[in-house]
């Protein structure tokens, strides 16, 4: 399949379009600088907020559009996620506009807020920061957009993601930094809440799974089902990168807005992947 992918150069995208290439696909990598993607795709450098109404045409008319391309996503309460929206859209709908069929957006847990227990494609949405906010009004007019125009729409919801840590600005990246600084205690909080950890070569992997097929649609889950708690979570990765650094627990208090445990509902994405 010829498919198109936005913000390739991203912390996500690059794994993206090394999985799709992995798998045999046709990868058009889109970005503002495309200088850490793989050599095998092709590469197209351009500004999406700067979308034409022949954009489509201009993105060499893919089969599937992978749209990851996002300003300050490490950055929730930045204000250019509202500020961004509609160029977004004008993107989104000008490709469908131009004949594009198959539309996968990333999507966020952020969308749906403080919730406990398991997340599926219709929990409520009440998001409490910007980018949470963004990221579900994109998700409601593309969801209608592509109902009225004929376009399939995968939306996937992405949780707590690690891996490749230097990129990805989380408590690891925090964690090498104050290792290489020498530090030998790091802040913590008491680690008990419980998260859906996944690795950004897994949700690579799913991202790429959800998109080269058109039988499960909608909101789609992706991550791995499974709560975990933010101590073991952290205390595994010290000890399998050999991090001499140790936690300092409760030296940050526990914030009373993160939920004490939740998760995705992985059913759907076990039916695609399995």
């Amino acid at each position: 399949m010829k498919i198109l992918v936005t913000g390739a150069n991203g912390y996500i995208g690059r794994h993206v379009v090394s999985e799709l290439l992995n798998m045999g696909h046709n990868v058009i990598a889109c970005d503002l600088h495309l200088n850490n993607v793989d050599e095998r795709a092709e590469k197209i450098e351009a500004n999406l907020f700067e979308a034409t109404e022949n954009i489509y045409e201009k993105m060499n008319s893919p089969e599937v559009c992978i749209h990851l391309a996002w300003r300050d996503g490490f950055v929730h309460n930045s204000l250019n996620h509202i500020g961004d929206l509609s160029a977004h859209f004008k993107f989104l709908t000008s490709m469908i506009n131009g004949g594009l069929k198959h539309l996968v957006v990333m999507g966020t847990m952020h969308e749906v807020g403080y919730h406990e227990g398991a997340i599926d494609e219709n929990t409520p949405c009440n998001p409490l920061s910007m980018y949470g906010i963004a990221k579900d009004a994109l998700r409601r007019a593309m969801l209608q957009y592509c109902k009225e125009n004929n376009c399939i729409l995968q939306w996937c919801r992405a949780y707590y993601i690690l891996g490749d840590d230097k990129n990805n600005h989380s408590i690891f990246t925090k964690l090498l930094e104050a290792e290489e600084a020498g530090k030998e205690k790091f802040p913590f909080t008491s680690g008990k809440n419980k998260y859906d950890f996944i690795t950004v070569s897994e949700l690579a992997h799913q991202i790429s799974c959800v998109a080269v097929q058109d039988k499960i649609n909608g909101v789609i889950n992706c991550c791995t089902g499974k709560p975990v708690s933010l101590a073991e979570c952290v205390e595994e990765y010290i000890a399998k990168n050999g991090l001499k650094i140790r936690l300092d627990y409760g030296a940050f208090p526990d914030r009373p807005y993160d939920s004490p445990c939740v998760y995705g509902d992985n059913n759907k994405i076990k039916h695609i992947i399995y």
